[in-house]
């Protein structure tokens, strides 16, 4: 069957159908992990977008009931250029195929992934829609849906992927500390990496508010990843707002991140194309120590490496950076117990140079703990 992916500036690439039929819309985005597609598919991060995979051939390792990042897939549509005919893995229980059909999410494949890549490089990454079977139309009928639809700046998404009710996740063994946290779109494997450490995790949804979070008694806050614009979420600025000057031991990632930066006072903006993949390289401001790291974002904070600046709760630092183009990787507070990172270092496809945040966080909640008694 005929398919085609139509970008908001005209630009037309044809294939075949993949996945279920039908049209769909949002924001084309280009991810370069090449494994992990499952993770990626599963992330709700990536609700809201058409991902094109850059590695060629997707599929290979078909699909298992063990590794998804959320209840479903999440994204908008997928693009590939040569879809795998069959599925060679002992965990693999379906098709990648089958499984984007079972969800409902429209892919098209056999498209010059490659010539799609470089154009969203220099284009950036903008609205888009696939379209296959009956939803198939002439040219100018599909841009035009695709320029009516919302754009992702602006866009209000987490409360789309939070979970509607608060569930707990407890740790493995004994129970060192027990944190609340924020579902802006955590993925499965968070909960199990805070576990290893002897967190209880106690998740939110998104629109909990400060009396909620404390009637968790939490040793800590955690604030997810998550989809859409960090400007729109106000009332989660506001929360951290309340949890630092409480000086609660508090760590974010990705949109948790951006969600800290905010509060502290800075800016975020939309960046061209973003980092999506899992091999983008952090530097540590203080250490100067490398890390490999998984990222799917955006938006970004604004701001420099170096000397410390002010906040409404003392100093601050951006701690980590990427070298490639000098977006800011992270933000550390001085004088208050928070930090965060714009990288997932719960990636469960790899690599796993950031795992051991998770571990900081569990000393930065035990030396809380001590000074306060």
């Amino acid at each position: 069957m005929t398919a085609a992916l139509v970008l908001e500036d005209g630009r037309v690439f044809r294939g075949e159908s993949f996945g279920a039929s039908g049209s769909t819309l949002g924001e084309v985005v280009f991810c370069t992990g090449m494994t992990g597609y499952q993770e990626t598919l599963t992330d709700p991060s990536y609700h809201g977008q058409i991902v094109v995979s850059t590695a060629p051939q997707i599929g290979n390792t078909g699909w298992n009931g063990e590794d998804d990042e959320s209840g479903r897939i999440q994204v908008a549509g997928y693009v590939v250029r040569d879809p795998s005919r069959r599925s060679s893995n002992w965990r693999a229980s379906g098709s990648l195929d089958d499984a984007l059909e079972r969800d409902g999410v429209v892919g098209l494949a056999g498209v010059d992934t490659r010539a799609l890549t470089r154009h969203i490089r220099e284009r950036g990454a903008m609205r888009a829609g696939i379209f296959s079977g009956a939803a198939l139309a002439d040219e100018d009928a599909m841009v035009a849906r695709v320029r009516e639809a919302p754009a992702m700046a602006g866009a209000d998404l987490a409360g789309a992927v939070s979970t509607p009710e608060p569930y707990v996740v407890g740790a493995d063994g004994e129970r060192r500390f027990r944190v609340a946290a924020l579902d802006l779109g955590i993925k499965s494997n968070t909960p199990r990496m805070m576990a290893a450490r002897g967190i209880e995790s106690h998740v939110l949804p998104v629109s909990a508010s400060l009396d909620e979070v404390l009637a968790v008694e939490p040793d800590g806050v955690f604030f997810s990843n998550g989809p859409g614009d960090p400007a729109t979420q106000e009332h989660s600025i506001e929360l951290v707002r309340s949890l630092l000057e409480r000086r609660i031991p508090l760590f974010g990632i990705c949109f948790g991140n951006q969600i800290l930066g905010r509060a502290l006072g800075m800016g975020t903006y939309k960046m061209t194309y973003g980092h999506r993949g899992i091999n983008v390289p952090v530097v540590d401001t203080a250490s100067g120590r490398v890390s490999i790291t998984a990222q799917n974002h955006g938006f970004a904070l604004e701001g420099e490496p170096g000397a410390p600046f002010g906040t409404p709760f003392g100093s601050a630092v951006v701690s980590h950076v990427c070298p490639n183009d000098q977006t800011v990787e992270g933000v550390r507070c001085l004088e208050v117990p928070a930090f965060s990172v714009q990288y997932h270092p719960e990636a469960a496809a790899g690599p796993h140079d950031a795992a051991v945040l998770f571990d900081e966080f569990t000393e930065l909640m035990e030396s809380h703990r001590a000074q306060a008694h």
